[in-house]
């Protein structure tokens, strides 16, 4: 089952890598929210309940995915991820939006609904 149909069915974010950014982010039909986080950042931790809530309420319309930023440092240089927990919207390859640090799941609506 790829990334985007576990995202549909379960509602749940998906854990992206470097491997498969490009497939399931950059070429997705759906726009994708991506968390750039780590294990240790308790901000992170603190918005999980919320990301995963947005996932399970926009599931079939938004692809939601997580990078951990320590086991893919090429996704994170390459975006230039300097703080965390970062959020960026991905629309047909590009980036649309980004928010950096911890924000709360009213917030993070706000964010997609303005894009969507």
């Amino acid at each position: 089952m790829s990334a985007e149909t576990q995202t549909a069915e379960s509602g749940q974010p998906v854990k992206i890598t470097t491997d498969d950014f490009e497939t399931e982010v950059l070429n997705s039909d759906l726009p994708v929210l991506v968390d750039y986080w780590a294990e240790w950042c308790h901000p992170c931790k603190m918005m999980m309940p919320a990301i995963e809530a947005v996932a399970t309420e926009y599931a079939g319309k938004l692809k939601v995915a997580k990078v951990n930023i320590d086991e893919e440092t090429d996704l994170a240089a390459r975006y230039n991820i300097r703080g965390i927990p970062t959020l960026m919207l991905f629309r047909n390859g590009s980036v649309e939006e980004t928010k950096v640090g911890a924000i709360s799941k009213s917030q993070i609506i706000a964010l997609i609904d303005s894009k969507l």
